[in-house]
């Protein structure tokens, strides 16, 4: 009771400071919005800072029209230029494949619909809830400075990357892989050539990566394929610290992390900062349709193992409508279970993608899932989280970048980490945990974001000295804190240090709270972890782009860009769009897979069952028991993967061609058909007389061409799932009917 009572106190004098701080602000800046300072051009950037005026924005609402891509087109295109009868630098100056598309609103839900002339009329899902994405887009802060000196590397056409730098340098080390995943952005051991980059091209390509302007702070997310697969790994993670990145990660399947506790401790070593963990799924039943037997194991280890070495982890979930979103609430609870090894989730709407572009219309629709979709889910198998109160576009960030940039000065050789894309490209939300306790809270139920944003561009916009902004950003932060909202153990304080710890604001924060620069070590990541009781986990939905839902708004604002030989290019261009990945990777590719395997060897492959040795499995990661035991009700009797597709076109391709040849047989080859007798059912056979009178026999099938449904394997030349045993005695003779 008095500890209940002390906690009530505090509360009741933050509420009374938050009120007076809300006064405090609105009096200074009643003065201080007059006459605001001119933006500096910082060294990182060639053009200046942008006032929110300047900001531009993408059309948005609806209806409206965007251009789009004509899946059909596309595919021609593609065949034209690897057939070698289409050059692909056209791509650079046509628009192929390019057609007119409408976002409307229809029943309360959004809706993608466009019509070529040739291949006809294409309708996809944008949202499950309108409402939802209004206010998502009502939220867009607007773009970034746009690109510059980049013009020997975004060049690209209609997919040319155009507004800021971006948030995350996406390099895929190689396309080999050591799991057989479907569906898969690349489809990774399934083109029939190796694809890997060289140590000179991947010097070159991030040489390169800080030329471009504006030069911000971006996370090298090393790819693949599986990056650990490459032989340079270790030393590629190096090179991107030593160019300047504070952030090096992987994304990663997690087996070599799984394996090695020292391959973690290179990896740390070397400067890599977050794994990039695909991860479907709590138990084995989740994990399933990997085909790899002990993989919910190789994550727990993989977990386990890397964040001992200091790497922090971030699940990387790929979410299908009717496959897994049941698991959305099931993977955000064991986040939140684990709060002192988990910081972020990272879920990704499926893109029908590399062997799913060949889709039927009915399974993309019943799979298509959307960034609203995912804002519900969470809601209702998490609870207290709201979809048009606690989720924003994941641009909402660069508010804040932008008064991090202003602090820093004109002096600082980089500018903030800024997600600037795109408000249909990506969601996300937050969850204050204790790491102790584990209560939480929604950040949004307790702090104001709308109106936080407001204050911060006012106080950006203005352009004061840092000490004063720094001092005005305080007052934001009290004015929209609800101290009755937050977690009970929350305190004013706690929010002050999560603030300066995130965007080091404050002198000898990285002191304080350990570096985050290249040079930072061990000791400095510990520090991280244990100087703050909280923990700040991230919930993001990135919903990458196929073609049925292609808008070129986005491709020109990509935050996660791919870079390769021939500059960097649209995450969604690359993998999708008009097929920039295959076209790179046939340019560079090393060798045929035949080839590579006769110099290099066959590398291992975990699929069909294989499980990975593990040198243990234990680990100290709390997880939900009937979760991990959950077995996931299968519809069999539709497709539901492009593999089961795959086989039923197939089967209809054979079954088609068997009835053309037997009517060219009969009608050309005047060829007789056999005649097709009726005798009716086994009952009927049994109750008929024969008309000769002499019996005729049905023989039980002996085993030796059996087609028996026993339970065990088809004895001798048996084509079935089992043998009947064989009789010593023949069974008595059974009537049948004669012709």
């Amino acid at each position: 009771m008095p500890k209940t009572i002390g906690t009530q106190a505090w509360k009741l004098f933050d509420a009374a400071l938050c009120k007076t701080a809300a006064v405090t602000f609105n009096t200074i800046q009643f003065f201080n919005k007059h006459n605001p300072n001119p933006s500096f051009t910082p060294k990182w950037s060639e053009k200046p800072l942008l006032k929110s005026w300047e900001k531009t924005k993408p059309t948005l609402g609806w209806p409206r029209t965007t251009d789009s891509l004509c899946p059909g087109c596309v595919r021609e295109a593609r065949e034209e230029i690897f057939a070698g009868r289409k050059d692909w630098r056209d791509l650079m100056h046509e628009k192929v494949g390019e057609i007119k598309a409408q976002i409307i609103e229809r029943n309360g839900e959004g809706w993608m619909v466009k019509e070529c002339p040739t291949h006809g009329r294409y309708e996809d899902l944008m949202a499950v809830d309108s409402r939802f994405l209004s206010w998502i887009e009502k939220n867009f802060p607007g773009r970034d400075i746009p690109a510059h000196n980049d013009e020997d590397l975004h060049k690209h056409g209609s997919s040319t990357v155009r507004y800021g730098r971006g948030a995350v340098l996406t390099v895929d080390l190689t396309n080999r892989c050591n799991m057989m995943c479907d569906p898969c952005f690349m489809d990774a051991n399934q083109v029939g050539y190796v694809h890997e980059l060289s140590w000179d091209e991947i010097t070159e390509i991030l040489d390169n990566a800080i030329r471009i302007k504006p030069r911000r702070q971006m996370s090298v997310q090393f790819s693949g394929g599986e990056p650990t697969m490459h032989p340079n790994f270790v030393d590629a993670v190096s090179y991107a610290r030593k160019v300047g990145y504070n952030s090096v990660q992987a994304a990663t399947n997690g087996i070599e992390f799984a394996k090695s506790k020292e391959f973690c401790r290179k990896a740390f070593e070397a400067g890599m900062r977050y794994a990039y963990l695909q991860f479907d799924g709590i138990g084995n039943d989740a994990n399933s349709h990997r085909q790899v037997g002990n993989l919910f194991d190789v994550k727990l280890r993989a977990i386990e193992n890397m964040h001992e070495a200091g790497i922090e982890i971030v699940l990387v979930v790929t979410i299908i409508n009717n496959v897994n979103n049941d698991q959305v609430g099931t993977i955000v609870k064991f986040a939140m279970e684990n709060p002192k090894k988990i910081a972020f989730v990272s879920f990704q709407p499926v893109s029908f993608t590399g062997r799913d572009e060949d889709i039927t219309p009915e399974r993309r629709l019943r799979q298509r899932y959307t960034l609203s979709h995912l804002a519900r889910d969470v809601g209702k198998q998490v609870g207290k989280v709201e979809p048009t109160r606690d989720w924003f576009p994941i641009s909402f960030v660069s508010t804040f970048a932008g008064f991090s940039d202003l602090v820093h000065g004109p002096d600082s050789q980089w500018g903030a980490l800024s997600c600037g894309c795109h408000p249909n490209c990506g969601v996300g939300t937050a969850l204050m945990i204790n790491k102790e306790t584990k209560e939480w809270a929604p950040v949004p139920r307790f702090l104001d974001a709308p109106q936080l944003v407001k204050d911060v561009t006012a106080i950006t916009d203005t352009a004061r000295g840092k000490n004063f902004s720094n001092f005005m950003m305080a007052l934001a932060l009290l004015k929209n804190y609800k101290p009755f909202q937050a977690p009970k153990g929350l305190t004013l304080r706690d929010l002050f240090k999560k603030f300066d710890k995130t965007w080091a604001l404050t002198k000898g924060s990285e002191k304080k709270y350990g570096r985050t620069s290249p040079d930072r070590s061990y000791e400095d990541a510990m520090k991280r972890r244990q100087t703050d009781p909280w923990n700040f986990l991230f919930i993001a939905g990135m919903w990458f782009q196929d073609l049925f839902n292609y808008d070129f708004r986005r491709t020109e604002m990509c935050i996660i860009p791919y870079a390769t030989q021939q500059g960097e290019i649209s995450f969604c261009a690359y993998n999708t769009g008009v097929g920039w990945r295959k076209i790179i990777e046939n340019m560079y590719k090393n060798a045929t897979v035949a080839q590579w395997y006769r110099t290099h060897g066959k590398h291992e492959i975990y699929a069909k069952g294989k499980s990975v040795n593990l040198g243990s499995y234990e680990h100290s990661l709390v997880i939900d028991a009937e979760d991990a035991a959950r077995v996931r009700a299968r519809e069999h009797d539709i497709p539901m993967t492009a593999a089961e597709e795959d086989r039923i076109r197939r089967k209809q391709a054979f079954e088609e061609q068997a009835r053309v040849r037997a009517i060219y047989e009969e009608m050309v080859l005047k060829k007789p058909q056999p005649t097709v007798v009726t005798i009716g059912s086994l009952d009927q056979l049994k109750a008929a007389k024969p008309g000769n009178g002499a019996p005729v026999t049905i023989s039980n099938a002996d085993g030796t061409n059996g087609n028996g449904n026993g339970n065990g394997h088809a004895k001798d030349n048996g084509n079935g799932n089992g043998a009947s045993a064989k009789s010593e005695k023949p069974e008595a003779a059974q009537t049948v009917a004669s012709d």
